[in-house]
């Protein structure tokens, strides 16, 4: 009855595949989020402590590109929220259950193109996963030496140690935007918050660009056991239909020469 209902449904239910959507979410959802906030708080940092303000015009300079990287985040965040339901619905579909439901030939045919094409496609986020998890180490290690800065400047007395951006590419050699320990700007940002929150904020990123790059190994784990699945059961349904095919070719026969031996006796 209803047990046996529910079983059947828990049965169906592809977990390989949901472990590695929740990981994919919670990933994507640490990237996009803290790597939204860690972008908006290096604006205010730049602003308030070194002084930069935006370019007029059409200038492409360090803030507009923080925006496009913004813009960036909210298309992953849209595109792999989507692609992880149809990676869901890809598991169900290979499944016991929908192979019940609808039987071994739309599995066989469907299911093997179907599986094969997201083997490929995740292939490729994948690696293009691993490339935002190299970019996302970048700020994190910027933001590591600004912090050892800090940290430094107040274990040595009487240290005079200067963070410049021109050696980090954010500014051109023809400007000179930079903080010493020496100056009351590079004080208050080493004792505020701000500075601690997005350093720890891209640490988090860079986690969950991570654990992106794992659920896609996961998906690529999933996606080929499931073609390899469909792929068998191809093969199982040609030797069924042949098996079948000779079984009534062999019927036929004896049922033919029963009718034959039947005539002759009468």
């Amino acid at each position: 009855g209803c047990f046996e209902c529910c079983i059947k449904c828990l049965g169906g239910i592809p977990y390989a595949s949901l472990i590695a959507t929740i990981l994919l979410y919670a990933g994507v959802a640490l990237f996009c989020g803290c790597g939204h906030e860690a972008l908006s708080g290096t604006v205010n940092i730049l602003q308030t402590y070194f002084e930069m303000t935006r370019a007029a015009g059409d200038v492409i300079d360090v803030f507009t590109m923080i925006d496009i990287f913004k813009y960036v985040i909210y298309g992953v965040a849209a595109a792999f929220f989507v692609y992880g339901i149809l990676l869901m619905v890809e598991g169900f579909f290979t499944t016991g259950a929908i192979k019940d439901l609808y039987g071994d030939f739309k599995i066989t045919t469907c299911g093997r193109c179907v599986s094969a094409w997201f083997i490929m496609l995740t292939y490729i986020f994948m690696l293009a996963w691993l490339g935002v998890t190299a970019f996302t180490s970048l700020p994190v290690y910027m933001y590591f030496n600004l912090w050892t800065i800090c940290r430094n400047a107040t274990v040595v007395d009487g240290a005079n140690l200067c963070l410049d951006l021109r050696q980090y590419g954010i500014v051109t050699i023809g400007e000179e935007k930079k903080v010493c320990t020496a100056s009351e700007s590079f004080i208050k940002m080493c004792d505020s918050n701000e500075l601690n929150m997005t350093f720890h904020l891209f640490i988090v990123a860079l986690a969950g660009a991570g654990a992106a790059v794992i659920a896609m190994v996961h998906y690529l784990m999933v996606l080929s056991a499931n073609w390899a699945y469909v792929k068998d059961a191809c093969r199982m349904q040609k030797y069924e239909d042949i098996k079948s095919k000779e079984e009534q070719e062999l019927h036929d026969i004896h049922s033919t020469r029963s009718k034959e031996r039947l005539n002759a006796y009468t």
